[in-house]
């Protein structure tokens, strides 16, 4: 009879793999497409700020 060896070192990503196919079997898409909704709406919001911010501070400089 043959005998397999197992070596004992392993990297984790067969670990990986498994906990990250749990995890998104248990997502719910439409609270995910919500989220992502929000994000965006926000990170607009945010870049306006940004943008508005630099301008008035621009020119409030130039006076």
């Amino acid at each position: 009879m043959s005998e397999i060896k197992h070596t004992g070192t392993t990297d984790g990503t067969g670990n990986m793999l498994l906990t990250a196919s749990i995890l998104f079997a248990n997502i719910d898409y439409s609270s995910l497409m919500d989220y992502a909704i929000k994000a965006l709406v926000g990170g607009a919001i945010w870049m306006a700020f940004k943008v508005g911010g630099e301008y008035f501070s621009d020119k409030i400089k130039k006076k």
